[in-house]
């Protein structure tokens, strides 16, 4: 039996909550939550980051279509699986956390095209949190494989001899790639013509560097917000 790390569970649940987990392996999760505490806490700590970033998408009156829709939908779940008396609440909890994860997605991506004013949905999504409490601060998407946009959450103080460099390493690179320099809350559109299409899993990340950058290619100083790449579409 594989033993789990616990960075092996926070990208678990981060995904899970995203709601980007393949079918069977989402249904997998769902089966552990209710007999797994650190698993549980690890998703609801997720849906706690993300859930503040539903501020950025403002409130949508649903067509009757999508209420018809989700009628038909709790129509036959009930019809399915009628409750009984003694069923557990928290047995209860995966069709909402499900609900819930789907939610967070949808919004968290409408929120980014939102702040970009790009119509088409991005085909991969990097939440970039900071390493020490795991708060939100970046989203990264990407609408094709060629190029990538990043998008800062809040304002980021930076010292004024210092900069933030933008980096990223997918899996068989021999090590990470610079995207250049960043400037604290403003956007940045990042051309990828240079390197191999985006893939899943792609890691993403943001260094305090001297002001012209990392003097020797690669990342020196500390990280910043850290993510990795999911595929959406």
């Amino acid at each position: 039996m594989t033993i789990e790390s616990a960075q092996d569970r926070d990208e678990l649940a981060s995904e899970y909550v995203l709601g980007t987990l393949p079918t069977e392996q989402r249904a997998e999760v769902q089966k552990r939550l209710p007999n797994e505490p650190e698993l549980r806490a690890a998703v609801d700590a997720w849906e706690r980051r993300l859930l503040e970033l539903t501020d950025l998408a403002p409130a949508q009156q649903p067509s009757a279509q999508l209420w018809q829709r989700i009628e038909r939908s709790v129509e036959r779940l009930t019809h399915k699986a009628p409750l009984a008396e003694n069923t557990s609440w928290w047995n209860l909890l995966p069709l909402w956390r499900g609900l819930s994860a789907a939610g967070l997605a949808a919004t968290l991506l409408l929120g980014a095209v939102l702040l970009t004013q790009t119509p088409p949905k991005p085909s991969f999504l990097v939440v970039l949190v900071a390493p020490q409490d795991k708060a939100p601060g970046w989203v990264i998407q990407a609408s094709n494989s060629r190029e990538i946009q990043l998008i800062p959450l809040g304002v980021v103080e930076v010292p004024a001899d210092k900069a933030l460099e933008f980096w990223t390493k997918a899996d068989g690179w021999q090590g990470p790639v610079s995207l250049g320099l960043v400037k604290p809350g403003q956007a940045l559109s990042v051309p990828l013509d240079k390197l191999p299409p985006l893939q899943p899993n792609q890691l993403f990340e943001l260094t305090l560097e001297g002001a012209n950058g990392s003097p020797i290619g690669k990342p020196t100083g500390p990280i910043q917000a850290i993510g990795r790449a999911v595929k959406v579409l």
